[in-house]
């Protein structure tokens, strides 16, 4: 063991540890939850002290030997070694100093094994110009735009698939419904088209608000103000980031307010909360393949697994039922991102670790989620074309289209009369000769259920009187 100490006292840290009484505080304070700080945070703190050491040396305020010191440690930790001395949880007090902190240690007693010759401290080298104020929020920001792409890739699949399924299903006749009451006719088509354009609008969202992430408060330092930092550090380091990771970051046109207020996280939370109230398609696919001789039996979903330990045979909607459960994980995690912003007061909030680790799930779990959801089930999907074609025939609601030939009430005992006898509307109609049979064929076509033009409709009212 070594002893450490800071501004509280003393404390005996394994001798091997590449970090410090810092983290070790951290380990001891916050026993909240064995999770530990998400690792694409604690990369993105190693890029920005990577950047960091580049731009203070040209500023002439870090020695070249640190800084070449601080940059191959960095490169070995961006390797994914020594990634076991990342120990802080990923719940902690403090703004995410601790995180800051245990990559400042790790870097600077790293360089130090790396180049011995070179004695690097964590606040006053690996930490110069920089303050967990600025750090951290934006090694967040950089670990959601790293996760971005994976996110919008999944969610463009399920937008495709539901058009590919919109074309092929677009003259597959069913009943509709409203209120879980049957309704006027559509197509599945149709149906699929809606869904294709609800997650199409999902994808702009979710697109816009990510790259609202890219706007970071770097070199603002403890309050926006860049206190600390040289002129140099603050025109260079995104420069230098940017150039070492690709992320297109950009300074925040006004560093107090990006440092103070969280609208961004908030902003981003919501657009993959309403991807995730969307994600109510999957209460659609189970009740609509429910049966499969009770329930609805329409959509005939992919088997994946053995559905009951008890019955026999019996195959549950497995997918969509894990896809619900994301979107329920989701949507709480947009309430704490959004108690947590509300929460902040005067130059700072302090409660960014719990939203960006809410954050990072949702973004990492919705991926996921997607994927398999268009993979294992979506992708896979047929319709029942026979039954629901059977529903329709006998759909007495098929009536409504009468109505602007017989009126509201004239329709209305019909429907009554086809319920109580069991019989199709369109028997109906012939054998009471309320309309002639050529005008009730086109009126019940699958075409006149279901694509209804207003000029039709007036030239068969004229026949009709």
């Amino acid at each position: 063991m070594r002893i450490e100490a800071d501004c509280i006292g003393k404390l005996a840290v394994p001798d091997d540890a590449l970090y410090g009484i810092h983290t070790l505080r951290a380990v001891h304070n916050f026993p909240i939850t064995t999770e530990l700080m998400h690792p694409l945070i604690m990369q993105s703190l190693v890029q920005i002290k990577k950047a960091a050491a580049s731009v203070n040396a040209a500023a002439g305020t870090l020695s070249n030997d640190k800084a070449h010191a601080i940059i191959a440690a960095c490169n070995q930790l961006l390797l994914g070694r020594y990634a076991d001395n990342f120990i802080v949880p990923a719940i902690q007090g403090g703004a995410g100093t601790s995180a800051n902190m245990n990559v400042n240690e790790v870097v600077a007693n790293l360089a130090h094994r790396l180049m011995p010759a070179v004695a690097v401290h964590p606040n006053d080298d690996v930490n110069q110009s920089q303050s967990t104020n600025d750090t951290f929020p934006t090694a967040g920001k950089m670990a959601l735009c790293m996760q971005l792409p994976g996110l919008l890739t999944a969610l463009s699949r399920l937008v495709q698939t539901l058009l590919v399924k919109s074309q092929r299903y677009q003259d597959a006749i069913k009943v509709g419904r409203t209120q879980l009451e049957d309704a006027v006719p559509t197509t599945y088509g149709r149906t699929f088209h809606a869904y294709y354009q609800l997650f199409k609008r999902d994808l702009t969202r979710v697109r816009q608000a990510g790259e609202h992430l890219r706007i970071v408060n770097l070199g603002g330092t403890a309050i926006g103000t860049g206190i600390n930092a040289t002129h140099t550090y603050q025109q260079q380091i995104l420069v230098k980031l940017n150039q070492n990771t690709d992320l297109d970051l950009v300074a925040a046109p006004d560093l107090i307010d990006a440092t103070q207020n969280c609208d961004l996280f908030v902003e981003f939370s919501a657009a993959m909360k309403t991807l995730a109230v969307d994600l109510k398609f999957s209460n659609d696919l189970r009740l609509l393949a429910s049966g499969p001789q009770a329930g609805f039996g329409e959509l005939n979903l992919p088997a994946q697994q053995a559905g009951s330990s008890i019955m026999p045979g019996k195959i549950n909607p497995v997918i969509p039922e894990v896809v619900n459960q994301v979107a329920f994980e989701v949507i709480g995690n947009d309430t704490t991102v959004t108690m947590a912003a509300e929460a902040g007061q005067l130059e700072l909030n302090a409660f960014e670790p719990i939203m960006l680790r809410a954050l990072l799930a949702s973004e990492q779990h919705l991926q996921q989620d997607l994927t398999t959801l268009v993979d294992h089930c979506v992708r896979q999907l047929t319709v029942n074309r026979q039954r629901c074609a059977d529903q329709v025939a006998h759909s007495a609601i098929t009536a409504t289209v009468l109505a602007p030939y017989l009126g509201y009430e004239t329709t209305t005992a019909l429907i009554k009369e086809a319920l109580t006898t069991n019989q199709a509307i369109p028997e109906l109609l012939h054998r009471r000769r309320l309309l002639s049979d050529d005008l009730v064929e086109q009126l019940f076509s699958p075409a006149g259920l279901t694509q209804p033009r207003p000029e039709v409709i007036e030239q068969l009212r004229a026949v009709a009187k």
